[in-house]
């Protein structure tokens, strides 16, 4: 027995074929459509409303692009020694946000998407 697919999902799918994501020539010879639409029909299952949806969506957004939801602290077990690939010069990379630099074990860092060379301040993890 089959059921019926969303209004989101058929949205998707008309979308995804107008932009010729399933043809072969298409990126990833076509497969990311599929892929895309399984997610949509997920998401789709949990029939959110319009509020509860697009919190979700900014929430799935940031981790899908591996950033952090909570501020970075200067716990060292959140940042990682990368010394040694910089030839002895200290610097710590945040695990849970990889873009982060720190010069100082996590005190204070950097993130390498940020236009301008912009320091922050961790908070404390205690």
């Amino acid at each position: 027995m089959s059921k019926e697919k969303s209004n989101l999902y058929l949205h998707a799918k008309r979308e995804l074929e107008l932009a010729g994501m399933f043809d072969k020539d298409a990126d990833y010879n076509g497969e990311l459509a599929p892929t895309i639409l399984e997610v949509v029909d997920k998401f789709s299952s949990y029939g959110h409303s319009g509020g509860s949806a697009m919190i979700s969506i900014q929430i799935l957004e940031k981790l899908l692009r591996w950033e952090n939801l909570t501020p970075l602290t200067d716990n060292p077990d959140e940042w990682m020694d990368i010394s040694d690939m910089q030839g002895g010069k200290p610097g710590w990379q945040n695990r849970r946000n990889s873009t982060c630099f720190s010069e100082d074990g996590g005190k204070t860092y950097y993130n390498i998407n940020e236009k301008k060379k912009v320091m922050h301040t961790a908070n404390h993890a205690y």
